[in-house]
C-alpha cells in the first residue's frame, strides 16, 4: 500500500512536467506565428518559389492528365500534348556532357591525388553498400510478398526480345570505360551485336567394327559469333574514366593546368547559369511530361492481379529505402537531420519524377546541393557526376526483385545459389544502366539470362514500367544526394587541409600574378546564405 501511495506524487509530478514542457512548447510556436511578418511570407515564397511550383506542376500535371483521359486522343495528339515537356528533357540532355565533363575536371583538379583518393574510395564503398542494400530489400520482399502467384494467362500482350550474353554484356561496360574516340563516346556507346556464320566440321566415321577403314564426313552448320556494333546515347562511363583521369593530371600540373583548369571552371559556372535560367521552364515541362504519360498510359483498372501486387511490391521496397534507409544511414554518420537535408532536394527528386531519368536531372541536382543545402562544389563536382552514371540504387532493386517475379509467373522454384547469382548480376548491371528513360528494361536481359529465366517474359511488366521508372529514377537521385552530404561529412579532413594548402598558395600567387581562385571558398552562393532566424527550407 505506502508503496503505491509513495509511487503517485513521483508520477503525478512526471506528468506534471509533460503537461508543462507541452505548455511552453506551444507557447513558443504560437509566438513564431504571431511574430510571422508579411516580410518573412515573402521572403519564404521567393527563397521556394521554384519548389512550390514544382510541387504545383505535379498536382496540376496530375489532374490534367486524368481530366483529358476520357477524350480519347490519338498518339498524334499525345504527342503534340506532351511537346512541352520534350522540350525540357531536350534542353536538361543538352547541359549533361558539358557539366558531366566540366564538374569532374574541375573537381579533380580542386583536390590532390591523396585526397581524391581517399574521397574516391569513401564514394565507392556507400554506392556498393546502399546498391547491395537496394538489392537485399528486392529480394526479401519479393520472396515475403510473392507477387507472381497464380497462372501466366493473364498476360496476353507477349513480344520477342532479343538476347544478350552476360559475358558480353560485362565486357561492353569494361569497354565502354576506355572509348577509342571521345567525340564518338559524345553520342554513341559500344554495343556487341550478333551475327551469323556457316562452318564446315569434318568428322570420321566409323561404318563397323570389322572393318578397319574411316569415312570422313564433312557437316555445315552455323553458329552465332559476337560482332562489334555501336547503339545511340552517351557513353557516360567513357567520359566519367576520361574526366576523372585528365582532372588529376590537370591538378597535379599546378601552375602548367593552371590555364586549363580556370577554363573548365568557367565552363561549369556558365552552364550552372543556363540550369538557373531553365529551372523556371522545369515546372510548364513537368506538367506536360506528367499529364502527357497519364493519357498516353494503359487502362489501370484492366491490369491483372499479379501485375498489381508486384507494382505494390516495388513501390515498398522503394519507399524502405528511399524514406527509412538512405536517411537513416544519412542520421548515424553525420548526426544530422536527414529530412532537412531532403527538404533541399525537393526540386531534383520532383524533377528526376517527372523526366525519369537521372542524367537530365543531374543540372537541378547540382544547383540543389550546392546553394540550397551549401555542400562544398569539390564534392559535389566529383560525387554527382560519378554517381549518376554507376550509383542506381532503386534500378538494382527494381531488377532483382522483377527477375524474381518473373520466376514466380513461370512456376520456377530458384535455390539460393540463383538468388545470390540475381543479387551480383543486378547490383552489376545497375551499374552499365545508362541514366537514360527505362534503361533499366536493357540490362534486366543480363539478370534473366544469368539465371536461365525467358527474356520474353520482360514484356510482361512493361505496362507499368514508365510508372515505376519513374519512381526508381528518384530514388537513384536521392541515393545520389546523399552520398555527396555524408561524403562531405567523411571528407571534413582533407577538404580543410587542402583550404590551408590553397591560403599559403594564394599568398605566393599575389606577390607573382592574379590570386589562386577557389571554387569551394569563392562560391557565389556564399553571400546569399540566409540569417538564422528565416525558416530554413
Amino acid at each position: 500500500m505506502t508503496k503505491s501511495t509513495g509511487e503517485n506524487p513521483r508520477a503525478r509530478n512526471h506528468v506534471q512536467r509533460i503537461r508543462e514542457s507541452i505548455h511552453l512548447r506551444s507557447l513558443k510556436a504560437k509566438k513564431k506565428v504571431e511574430d510571422i511578418s508579411k516580410d518573412d511570407v515573402k521572403s519564404f515564397l521567393r527563397k521556394n518559389a521554384f519548389v512550390l511550383f514544382t510541387v504545383g506542376a505535379v498536382v496540376v500535371g496530375i489532374m490534367l492528365g486524368f481530366t483529358l483521359r476520357p477524350y480519347g486522343m490519338s498518339y498524334r495528339e499525345v504527342k503534340y500534348f506532351s511537346f512541352p515537356g520534350e522540350l525540357l528533357m531536350r534542353m536538361l540532355q543538352m547541359l549533361v556532357l558539358p557539366l558531366l565533363v566540366s564538374s569532374l575536371i574541375t573537381g579533380m583538379a580542386a583536390l590532390d591525388s591523396k585526397a581524391s583518393g581517399k574521397m574516391g574510395m569513401r564514394a565507392v564503398i556507400y554506392y556498393m553498400t546502399t546498391t547491395f542494400i537496394a538489392v537485399f530489400i528486392g529480394i526479401i520482399l519479393v520472396l515475403i510478398i510473392h507477387p507472381g502467384k497464380g497462372s501466366k494467362d493473364e498476360f496476353t500482350n507477349q513480344q520477342k526480345i532479343a538476347e544478350v550474353s552476360p559475358a558480353d554484356a560485362f565486357l561492353d561496360l569494361i569497354r565502354n570505360m576506355f572509348p577509342p574516340n571521345l567525340v564518338q563516346a559524345c553520342t554513341q556507346q559500344f554495343k556487341t551485336q550478333y551475327g551469323k556464320r556457316t562452318v564446315q566440321v569434318t568428322i570420321t566415321v566409323n561404318e563397323s567394327i570389322a572393318n578397319l577403314t574411316n569415312n570422313t564426313q564433312v557437316i555445315t552448320r552455323e553458329e552465332v559469333i559476337p560482332l562489334p556494333g555501336t547503339t545511340n546515347g552517351v557513353n557516360a562511363l567513357g567520359l566519367v574514366v576520361f574526366s576523372m583521369c585528365f582532372g588529376l593530371i590537370i591538378g597535379n600540373m599546378k601552375e602548367q593546368g593552371q590555364a586549363l583548369r580556370d577554363f573548365f571552371d568557367s565552363l561549369n559556372e556558365a552552364i550552372m547559369k543556363l540550369v538557373a535560367i531553365i529551372m523556371w521552364y522545369a515546372p510548364v515541362g513537368i506538367l506536360f511530361l506528367i499529364a502527357g504519360k497519364i493519357v498516353e498510359m494503359d487502362d489501370i483498372t484492366q491490369m491483372g492481379g499479379q501485375l498489381g501486387m508486384y507494382t505494390i511490391t516495388v513501390i515498398i521496397g522503394l519507399m524502405i529505402h528511399g524514406i527509412i534507409i538512405l536517411p537513416t544511414l544519412y542520421f548515424v554518420i553525420t548526426r544530422k537531420n536527414p529530412f532537412i537535408f531532403i527538404t533541399g532536394l525537393l526540386q531534383a527528386l520532383i524533377t528526376a519524377l517527372g523526366t525519369s531519368s537521372s542524367s537530365a536531372t543531374l543540372p537541378i541536382t547540382f544547383k540543389c546541393l550546392e546553394e540550397n543545402n551549401k555542400v562544398d562544389k569539390r564534392v559535389t563536382r566529383f560525387v554527382l557526376p560519378v554517381g549518376a552514371t554507376i550509383n542506381m540504387d532503386g534500378t538494382a532493386l527494381y531488377e532483382a526483385l522483377a527477375a524474381i517475379f518473373i520466376a514466380q509467373v513461370n512456376n520456377m522454384d530458384l535455390n539460393f545459389g540463383q538468388i545470390i547469382t540475381i543479387s551480383i548480376t543486378a547490383t552489376a548491371a545497375s551499374i552499365g544502366a545508362a541514366g537514360i528513360p527505362q534503361a533499366g528494361l536493357v540490362t534486366m536481359v543480363i539478370v534473366l539470362t544469368s539465371v536461365g529465366l525467358p527474356t520474353d517474359d520482360i514484356t510482361l511488366i512493361i505496362a507499368v514500367d514508365w510508372f515505376l521508372d519513374r519512381l526508381r529514377t528518384t530514388t537513384n537521385v536521392l541515393g545520389d544526394s546523399i552520398g555527396a552530404g555524408i561524403i562531405e561529412f567523411l571528407s571534413k579532413d582533407e577538404l580543410q587541409s587542402k583550404d590551408a594548402e590553397m591560403g599559403n598558395s594564394v599568398v605566393e600567387e599575389n606577390e607573382l600574378k592574379k590570386p589562386y581562385q577557389l571554387i569551394s571558398q569563392e562560391n557565389e552562393y556564399e553571400n546569399e546564405r540566409p540569417p538564422d532566424s528565416e525558416t530554413k527550407m
